[in-house]
C-alpha cells in the first residue's frame, strides 16, 4: 500500500519537473532528402505537442511515439518522445523552430538543405544536388494563351526507388496532359551513373501574362543507410521500420514553372481562335459524281487536323457551312482522336454532313474558310475548301419534295407534289402501259404485305408496361438508350459523354431536323435555366477540366417531342 501511494505521489508531480528536447538525426541533408526531428518530453502526458509553426518550411510526411516509465533507486522517470520524418520544402538554411509542448518550448534547431539543381526554363542537374533530383525543361518560349506548351521533366537518381509517383498538379489557370510513356535511360555525369526517367507533359494555359504553377513532386522510398539512436534503447532504430523496412521516405519538388502567355493577336480575324504548328483540311464527297435526286444525301466527308491542339480544341466545321435555301445539313457525331508526334500532339476531328436537296434545281454551295494561327510564324493563315455546284435533278417517281417547316421553324412533314405533266417522247410513251402493269404489280405486292403485318400486330397479346417502360416501347429507336445514357454520364460528370449521348437523344426526337450541336439545341428548347448549363457543358467539351453534371440531368428531364403532321399523299401520284 505505501508503494502504491509512493508512486501516485510521484506521477502525480512528474509534470512539475517536466522538459522538452528536441534533436535532429543530420544537420545537412540534400534536397528530397528527409530527416528525423526527436522530441522527448520529461514526465507523462496526454497533450501533443503544437506542430503547426513546422509547415512554414516542412512537410509531415510522417509521425510516431511512444512513451516510458523507469524506476531507479526508488526514483520514477517517465518519458514521451514523439518521432517525426520532415521533408524540407526549399533549400537553403533553415530552422526547425521551437514548438510548444504543455506550457513548455523545445530548442530551435538549424538545418542546411542543398539545392535541387532543376528550375522550370532550362536547366542541368548537379551531382552536389544529391542522389536524386529533378530538372525541368520548357520547349516553347512566349507561347500564345490555349497553345500547346512542351514540357519535359526529368528524374534523376543513382540508387533504387521503391513505391515511386511523379505528379505535376494543375493550375487553376494552366490544364496539364501527359503524353506518351515514359522514356528511361542511363547518363553519367562527373564519374556517376543515374537512371533518368523522361516523362513528357503538354500544358495549356487558359489566360494571357505571367502564371506560376508548381513543379513535379516525387514521392518514393529509398533504402535508409543512416543509423543512429532513436528513443533510447528501448525505442532504437528507425521508427518506420515496421512499415517501410529498411526503406525511408524522400520527397522532392521540383522547382516553380514560370509561363509568359502572350494574348490572342488582334489581327487574328478567325472565327475560332486556334494556335497550331499546323493545320490541315480535306474533303471528300460521296457521291463524287453521277445524278443527285431530290430527297437523296449527299455526304460530305470532312477532315481536320492540327499539329499542337487536341481534338477537342477544333472546331465544329457544320457550324461553319453556309448552305443555299433548298439545301439542309445533317451532321453525324464527330470523331476525335488525339495522337502524339515528337514532344506535342496532333488532334483529328472527322465528321460527315449529309447535305439533302428538297427541291431540284442548280445549288452552289459556298467555299468554307478556315482561319489559323502559325505560332511558328507568327502569322495568320487560311485553308479554303473550293465552292461546289450541284445540278439536282427531281425525285425519284417524278415528284418534288419540299420541307414545310412547323410553327418552331424546324422541318416538320415532307410534301410530296407530282410535277406538271410534260410532253413525251414518242417512245416513252409506248412503254408507258408496261411501267403502269408493273407499277400496279408493285403496289398489290405492297398491300399484301402490309395486311400480313397487320394481321400478325393484331394478333400479339396486349400487356401493360410501367410509364416508363411504355415510353420506351413507343420511343423511336435509340431514344431510350441515349436518354439513360446521357443522365448516366451527367452522374459521372463526363462531359463527352453526356454531349454524345444528349445530341443523340436530339437526333432520336427529331430525326428530321436534328440539331447540330449544343448551341443549336439550346436555341431550340429556348428555356433561359438551360441555356447556360448547354453552355458549361460546350465549354467544358471544349476546353477540358472539370464539369459537374448534376444540375443539368435534374433540368433537363426530357425533350419535347412535336410530332410531325400525317403524310397524305394521294397513291395515284406515286405511280403516273
Amino acid at each position: 500500500m505505501r508503494l502504491l501511494i509512493f508512486l501516485l505521489f510521484f506521477a502525480q508531480s512528474i509534470s512539475a519537473w517536466a522538459a522538452i528536447t528536441a534533436q535532429l538525426d543530420q544537420d545537412q541533408v540534400a534536397a528530397g532528402e528527409t530527416v528525423q526531428l526527436t522530441l522527448q518530453h520529461d514526465g507523462q502526458t496526454d497533450s501533443q505537442p503544437d506542430l503547426a509553426p513546422l509547415k512554414q518550411d516542412f512537410n509531415i510526411i510522417g509521425q510516431s511515439s511512444g512513451s516510458s516509465i523507469q524506476i531507479i533507486n526508488g526514483k520514477m522517470k517517465a518519458q514521451v518522445q514523439i518521432s517525426l520524418a520532415l521533408s524540407p520544402k526549399r533549400a537553403g538554411k533553415l530552422q526547425v523552430p521551437a514548438l510548444q509542448w504543455d506550457g513548455q518550448s523545445s530548442p530551435a534547431l538549424a538545418l542546411s538543405v542543398g539545392g535541387n539543381g532543376g528550375n522550370g526554363a532550362q536547366s542541368l542537374p548537379s551531382p552536389s544536388a544529391g542522389h536524386v533530383f529533378l530538372s525541368s525543361t520548357l520547349d516553347a518560349k512566349n507561347p500564345y494563351v490555349q497553345a500547346a506548351i512542351p514540357l519535359t521533366v526529368r528524374l534523376y537518381s543513382d540508387q533504387p526507388l521503391y513505391q515511386a509517383s511523379l505528379d505535376l498538379q494543375p493550375g487553376k489557370d494552366v490544364l496539364i496532359q501527359q503524353l506518351g510513356q515514359d522514356k528511361q535511360v542511363n547518363e553519367t555525369r562527373d564519374g556517376k551513373t543515374y537512371q533518368v526517367v523522361e516523362r513528357h507533359y503538354l500544358l495549356f494555359a487558359q489566360r494571357s501574362g505571367r502564371i506560376e504553377l508548381d513543379g513535379a513532386v516525387l514521392n518514393a522510398q529509398v533504402q535508409d543507410t543512416r543509423s543512429g539512436p532513436f528513443f533510447g534503447n528501448v525505442f532504437g532504430g528507425n521508427p518506420f521500420a515496421g512499415m517501410m523496412g529498411s526503406t525511408r521516405p524522400i520527397r522532392i519538388q521540383g522547382d516553380q514553372i514560370a509561363l509568359t502567355v502572350r494574348p490572342r493577336p488582334g489581327s487574328d480575324k478567325g472565327h475560332d481562335w486556334l494556335p497550331a504548328q499546323n493545320v490541315t483540311l480535306s474533303e471528300t464527297w460521296q457521291p463524287d459524281k453521277g445524278e443527285v435526286h431530290a430527297g437523296d444525301p449527299l455526304t460530305r466527308h470532312l477532315q481536320l487536323t492540327a499539329t499542337g491542339l487536341t481534338a477537342a480544341q477544333l472546331p465544329d466545321l457544320s457550324q461553319l457551312l453556309q448552305l443555299p435555301a433548298g439545301l439542309k445539313a445533317y451532321p453525324d457525331q464527330a470523331k476525335l482522336v488525339n495522337d502524339a508526334q515528337g514532344n506535342t500532339v496532333a488532334g483529328s476531328r472527322t465528321q460527315d454532313i449529309a447535305i439533302v436537296a428538297s427541291q431540284p434545281g442548280h445549288y452552289e454551295i459556298p467555299a468554307l474558310h478556315l482561319y489559323w494561327w502559325d505560332t511558328g510564324s507568327d502569322v495568320q493563315r487560311a485553308l479554303d475548301l473550293p465552292a461546289r455546284t450541284l445540278e439536282v435533278l427531281p425525285g425519284a417517281g417524278g415528284v418534288a419534295i419540299s420541307t414545310t417547316p412547323d410553327d418552331t421553324g424546324n422541318t416538320a412533314a415532307l410534301n410530296i407534289q407530282p410535277e406538271e405533266k410534260v410532253a413525251q417522247p414518242a417512245a416513252i410513251a409506248s412503254s408507258d402501259t408496261r411501267w403502269k402493269g408493273i407499277s400496279l404489280a408493285l403496289f398489290l405486292l405492297w398491300m399484301g404485305t402490309m395486311f400480313v403485318w397487320w394481321w400478325h400486330s393484331w394478333q400479339k397479346p396486349v400487356k401493360l408496361v410501367s410509364t416508363e417502360a411504355s415510353e420506351a416501347i413507343i420511343a423511336p429507336p435509340g431514344k431510350a438508350a441515349a436518354s439513360q445514357g446521357f443522365r448516366q454520364a451527367c452522374l459521372d460528370n463526363d462531359a463527352q459523354a453526356a454531349r454524345r449521348h444528349l445530341l443523340d437523344w436530339a437526333r432520336a426526337i427529331w430525326p428530321q431536323d436534328a440539331p447540330a450541336g449544343l448551341n443549336a439545341l439550346a436555341q431550340r428548347l429556348d428555356d433561359d435555366t438551360l441555356k447556360p448549363l448547354l453552355s458549361q457543358l460546350d465549354r467544358a467539351c471544349y476546353a477540358g477540366g472539370s464539369w459537374q453534371g448534376g444540375e443539368l440531368r435534374d433540368r433537363l428531364k426530357s425533350l419535347p417531342v412535336k410530332p410531325a403532321p400525317a403524310l397524305s399523299p394521294k397513291l395515284a401520284s406515286l405511280y403516273p
